[in-house]
């Protein structure tokens, strides 16, 4: 799977995060402070991973800032991104169950080794619902995607 990842600081679990996904055999697309050159802040860095979503050019991004909130807030402006900021297992789980979500967010601070082999356990383990009602919903964000809700 390729998979765009963003983090507007070059911390020790971003730096993990990504050589725990390439260990995982996916192919990592970096952006902000995990590229040298690249721009840092997280409103733009989490732009450019979740547009590679939207685009089809990566599968899923992880979008990651100090408390994760930022991150998730302009990856979720992009049409067809559905960010969730997950600080555990059980809600990246249902991020991806109920939600179908396709890009996680990740605190930077809160989000320690082990915490992270177990969000990305879950999240990679989860699928989305095939519940009509948890489709319906998820149906209606796409439809707010386009400036209309879906009825």
């Amino acid at each position: 799977m390729r998979i765009s990842v963003s983090s507007d600081m070059d911390e020790p679990v971003a730096r993990f995060l990504v050589e725990e996904l390439r260990r995982r055999g996916h192919e990592v697309l970096t952006h902000g402070a995990l590229r040298p050159g690249a721009d840092p802040q997280w409103a733009v860095c989490s732009e450019q991973a979740a547009r590679e979503v939207a685009a089809g050019t990566a599968d899923q991004a992880v979008v990651c800032c100090w408390t994760g909130t930022g991150a998730s807030i302009a990856a979720n402006k992009v049409p067809g991104v559905r960010a969730a900021l997950c600080t555990d297992a059980y809600t990246a789980d249902g991020a991806r169950r109920w939600n179908d979500a396709n890009v996680l967010a990740l605190s930077l601070r809160l989000t320690s080794q082990p915490l992270l082999g177990e969000i990305l356990d879950a999240w990679f383990a989860g699928e989305a619902s095939a519940d009509a009602e948890d489709r319906d919903n998820v149906a209606h964000v796409k439809g707010l995607d386009r400036g209309r809700a879906v009825s």
